[in-house]
């Protein structure tokens, strides 16, 4: 299962998540079993980066779990990504 609620969950009108409530979020997901979860867009914005990079080491890709985050095909966001 490939979750996006932390992506695109935000997208929704006054839906937005502090970095602990996204980490709660993520955590609950490991415990529903979810595949890969999609954790933010981190070219987006500098506080969308750090809950990546929070959410990959406190939740973490383990051997039952991956975290991954979008980027467009640009090399920024491909960079932004993958300095998670």
């Amino acid at each position: 299962m490939f979750d996006t609620t932390l992506r695109d969950g935000e997208q929704v009108p006054g839906a937005k998540l502090n970095l602990y409530e996204k980490l709660e979020v993520a955590r609950q997901l490991r415990k529903l079993q979810v595949d890969i979860i999609e954790a933010g867009f981190p070219a987006s914005s500098v506080g969308d980066f750090n809950a990546v990079k929070e959410i990959a080491t406190k939740v973490g890709n383990t051997d039952d779990i991956m975290i991954t985050a979008l980027a467009r095909a640009v090399k920024a966001d491909i960079d932004s990504v993958y300095n998670v």
